[in-house]
Formats: structure tokens, C-alpha cells, sequence
């Protein structure tokens, strides 16, 4: 008799429904530790497309021999998650906790301040999950539709690890609507009188946690933005993609001369004014509201020259079918760019985009560089914070990129 294929033809001695991966799947990455099965990976009959999103299942492989439970969702490419080599967990309060705690341990290591990112998703083992923490307070982003289900579960697991009195969700985001999840952002717990004031790298960021952009803040840049500090001293600053002052407010705290930050974004602009204020430094900085690339344009035809001028984009390439085109805004940044540098300056140039890996990003910068008629030499490549963890078997996970160039 012929084994039918079907990939829920019973439940798992535990009650949960079973799928299956097709005979010509690698069962073996998932076995290694890769955390995701994409939508042709997975026999997906009739009973697996009524699966709720975000419903959990016993995943096995084609010989039915059980790698752990995940969460499904048919409507996303990544049709399952991994969420425990244990088939049989509960995913519930203690197992959110327990995930939670292993988080919190090496950020408190890493960190003298409770300012930091606290779950980086797959890397955390919280597929879909990013949580910032602002000192007393948090915000979740639940960009898969598993967590969307058991957010409640989460933010209780979150308050008795932390401690953290309020809590934000961020459901806003591309990822979000990938898994069929509509927008909304609002407060779960606690109160938000205003801004939170946040201190780093001896700068001071005012971060909108319930109407900024994402969480209100990018933590990632942490170490980026130390390394430009260090170029600083003395020096006009050009911070463009600014947001709330990231750059260009690490440069004052470096003993800058001057900075001035450019973004679309007035409000983003208004709170880098405030915390250029908050360190004391309001004098220091001026902002320029504008479109990125006409900005760029004028300042070159206005025959502006800066000491240190730093780049640092959105996703220009969030995924393969734009890569061609995010390498082209790239190299159109570091064109228009690289000829407002003075002679000996330093042009640091950002990405994060994971479509796009370093080779790709760097050549792209290079061509760019060569192209507003200018020459130099990389002299530090960067990388995200370690409160932003990668996952070896995602490369994903590993998404930013920094590179500093010392141009002639």
C-alpha cells in the first residue's frame, strides 16, 4: 500500500496537527539550524491551507521523522518558522520567559544601561519578534503572525523578566504585510507621557516610540556611530538619512565642530534638535529637511565641503528582485556624495539592506566614489551592535554594513 504524501494525515501523539516536507526538501538544514521552510518546500494539501496563520504543527520530513514544532502561515513564502526542536512545547508565559532571559542575560552583559535592542527575531530564537527597550519601557514588533496570536503571552513574559512597566506594539513594517497582517501601532501597557530620552555613545536621542519610524530608534548603528565620533573632532559634519540625529549628534558628543543633519522627516528632525539640546549642544547643529539626493545636488552646487559626511540610506534592496536597483541608489549616493569632502575627509557610506552582501555594497560605493571624481581607501568595515545577534545559518540576520572611507 502506498504512502500518501499528504502532510497532516494525522495528528502528533501530543494532539498537533503534522507537515510535512516534500521528498526533495534539505531536511538536513533544518537539522543544522536553519530556521525557516519556504511555500514550495511543503506538501500544503487542503488540510494544511486551513491552517490558521500562525497555527503551530509538528514539522517532519519526508520520512516522517520529526525535526520540531512550528508555526505555519500559507499565506507567507516562509510558509514555516522554527520555533523548538521539541515538538511537544508549550509555547506559552514560561516558554516566552525562558527565551526572554537567555536575551536579557547577554544584553546585561554587554551593556551598563537598559538601553538596547532586547529580541532580535530568528538570532533570539523568537522568529518575527524585535523588541527595543528604552529603559522602563519596550516596543514589540510582531512581524510573523504567530507572534501576532500570542502577543499577549509575550508581554506578560516580557514585564516579569524585565520588569518594564510599558509596553509598546509597532505593527507597522513590509514584513508585516508579507504575512498578510494589517498596520496598527498602540499601546499595550504602561504610559508615554512623551519622547524617551535615550543616552549612547555620549550623545543624547529623543526616540517617538508610539509615532517614529519603526521602534523610534536604531540601536544597530551603536558602533558605527562611536567610529565616525572618533573622526569628528573638530570637524563639519554632514549626517544625511539623519532620522533623530543618529551621526550627526555622535559627532557633537565627539567634539564636532558643527553637524548638520538632513532628512525627509520634520518631526524626525525636531526631535534631533531636542536632543542636541538636551546635551547641550543645540548651536552646534542645524537641520535641512529634503529628499536625500536633491539635498545632495544643492549642497554640491552650493560648494559645500565637509570634514566627515556620513550616508545612511533605508533598505535600498529589501529583497533580490530590487538588488539591480538598490546597487544603482547606492552608487548614486556615493557620487553626489563623495565630491562634498575635503581634501583627506572621510565619507562613511550604509547599508542596510541584506539583498545586498558586502562585496555587492562595497563595489557599489567604489563605482560611485570613482564617478563624483574622487579616489580613497576603505579604513574600517562595520558591522551592527552585538545586541543585534546573528544567526549563522541566516543571512538574514547579518543585514547592515558600514564603510569608512578616507578620500584623497
Amino acid at each position: 500500500m502506498t504512502t500518501s504524501p499528504s502532510s497532516i494525515d494525522e495528528p502528533a501523539p501530543h494532539g498537533r496537527p503534522v507537515v510535512r516536507l516534500k521528498p526533495k526538501a534539505e531536511a538536513r538544514a533544518i537539522r543544522h539550524g536553519f530556521p525557516w521552510v519556504y511555500a514550495d518546500e511543503l506538501v500544503t494539501d487542503r488540510r494544511t491551507q486551513a491552517l490558521a496563520p500562525g497555527a503551530l504543527a509538528v514539522l517532519e520530513d519526508a520520512e516522517r521523522r520529526p525535526l520540531g514544532l512550528v508555526t505555519v502561515n500559507v499565506k507567507s513564502k516562509i510558509i514555516a518558522r522554527m520555533l523548538d526542536r521539541d515538538p511537544a512545547a508549550v509555547i506559552g508565559q514560561d516558554w516566552f520567559a525562558a527565551r526572554l532571559s537567555r536575551a536579557l542575560a547577554l544584553r546585561e552583559r554587554l551593556f551598563d544601561a537598559p538601553y538596547y535592542r532586547l529580541v532580535h527575531a530568528e538570532a533570539d530564537g523568537l522568529p518575527g519578534v524585535v523588541i527595543d527597550r528604552f529603559g522602563d519601557a519596550a516596543v514589540i514588533q510582531p512581524n510573523a503572525a504567530w507572534a501576532e496570536a500570542h502577543l499577549a503571552d509575550l508581554a506578560t513574559a516580557l514585564t516579569a523578566v524585565t520588569g518594564i512597566a510599558t509596553i509598546v506594539k509597532n505593527g507597522t513594517g513590509r514584513s508585516r504585510g508579507l504575512e498578510g497582517l494589517a498596520e496598527e501601532t498602540t499601546l499595550l501597557s504602561g504610559s508615554l507621557p512623551g519622547p524617551v530620552a535615550v543616552p549612547m555613545n555620549g550623545a543624547v536621542y529623543m526616540a517617538d516610540l508610539l509615532g517614529g519610524q519603526k521602534t523610534g530608534l536604531f540601536y544597530d548603528q551603536r558602533p558605527n556611530h562611536a567610529f565616525a565620533a572618533r573622526l569628528a573632532r573638530g570637524a563639519k559634519v554632514l549626517d544625511v538619512f539623519s532620522h533623530v540625529g543618529g551621526f550627526a549628534l555622535a559627532a557633537l558628543a565627539g567634539g564636532a565642530e558643527s553637524a548638520l543633519a538632513v532628512d525627509t522627516s520634520a518631526p524626525a528632525l525636531a526631535l534631533a534638535g531636542q536632543g542636541a539640546k538636551a546635551m547641550g549642544q543645540a548651536d552646534r547643529l542645524a537641520t535641512r529637511q529634503g529628499d536625500a539626493f536633491e539635498v545632495l545636488e544643492a549642497l554640491g552646487s552650493e560648494g559645500a565641503r565637509f570634514d566627515l559626511v556620513i550616508c545612511d540610506p533605508p533598505a535600498f534592496a529589501p529583497a533580490k528582485p530590487a538588488l539591480e536597483a538598490g546597487l544603482r541608489a547606492y552608487e548614486r549616493i556615493a557620487r553626489l556624495a563623495a565630491p562634498l569632502v575635503a581634501p583627506g575627509g572621510w565619507l562613511v557610506l550604509c547599508s542596510c539592506s541584506h539583498a545586498a552582501d558586502l562585496n555587492a555594497f562595497r563595489n557599489a560605493s567604489a563605482r560611485g566614489i570613482g564617478r563624483g571624481g574622487r579616489r580613497g581607501q576603505i579604513v574600517h568595515t562595520g558591522f551592527a551592535g552585538p545586541d543585534h545577534p546573528v544567526l549563522p545559518q541566516l543571512a538574514e540576520s547579518g543585514y547592515l554594513k558600514s564603510l569608512v572611507f578616507r578620500l584623497d
